[in-house]
């Protein structure tokens, strides 16, 4: 069953919920009521004990060309920023995306731009089409990245093409982003939705509780020096049962 609410689709398949940007003729640019609704849309399903792996992606030839910029219309733009009434939600939504004790994939199907970027990258696993178009635009229009943009990009890959791709604002492909680190792997537009499919394929047999903790221990690893972050690791306690007859299927 699909519902559909403030450009917001939201598809649940099991234990698979694809969350789909659905403003197709405006490229799914992102509007403030996208955004809340992104967000709790989000933030219910990480609480959805039934769900175990959250895909966003885009209706049409978009992922999303970010921040519809007619809802900025009117705005004063102060020290770059755009203000609460996006920042709020997209927080909100990137902070679920990273946070939420289940897997996280953004399937990029087309064009992705600036804040729908900052979106894409704060997902576990990114997945683009070959043909994606990709760019981090902030610097075109005087606004500074406010969405974790230069805090995730640096991290997935460094500081040299991080600092490239933010200062020339320059257009780079799927099949470049998989090549960089940023995405995970990426594929001819017709076989993306197969790509997904083997991935999601692959993590599912596995212990969820198990997962949550690795991605737990992924998220702190880069939140914190080494030092504290081998000290949090083998400090943390994590609600995981004991499953013999998993291990016993191995031995």
């Amino acid at each position: 069953m699909t519902s559909v609410q403030d450009g917001i689709a939201l598809h649940v398949d099991g234990p698979v919920a694809t969350v789909t940007l659905s403003r197709p003729d405006a490229l799914n640019a992102l509007t403030p009521e996208m955004l809340y609704r992104l967000a709790g849309t989000l933030e219910q399903l990480a609480g959805d004990d039934s769900v175990r792996v959250v895909v966003l992606t885009g209706e049409g030839r978009a992922f999303s060309a970010g921040v519809d910029l007619k809802s900025l219309a009117g705005r004063e733009i102060i020290n770059g920023s755009i203000g609460e009434i996006l920042d709020i939600p997209a927080r909100r939504a990137t902070t679920a995306l990273a946070g939420m004790p289940k897997v996280t994939i953004a399937k990029v199907n087309g064009f992705c731009f600036t804040g729908a970027l900052e979106i894409a990258i704060a997902c576990d696993l990114v997945f683009t089409a070959d043909e994606a178009k990709l760019g981090d635009t902030h610097v075109k229009f005087g606004i500074r990245p406010s969405w974790g943009m230069n805090q995730r990009l640096i991290r997935l890959v460094g500081p040299a093409r991080a600092r490239d791709l933010s200062f020339t604002a320059r257009t780079f492909s799927g099949a470049e982003a998989a090549q960089w680190g940023l995405a995970t792997a990426s594929a001819p537009r017709e076989g993306l939705d197969a790509l997904v499919q083997s991935y999601i394929d692959m993590i599912l047999p596995n212990h969820g509780p198990t997962i949550a903790a690795c991605k737990d221990l992924y998220r702190n690893a880069l939140d914190r020096g080494l030092s504290s972050g081998l000290a949090y690791e083998a400090a943390a306690v994590f609600p995981i049962a004991y499953d013999g007859a998993r291990l016993d299927a191995y031995r």
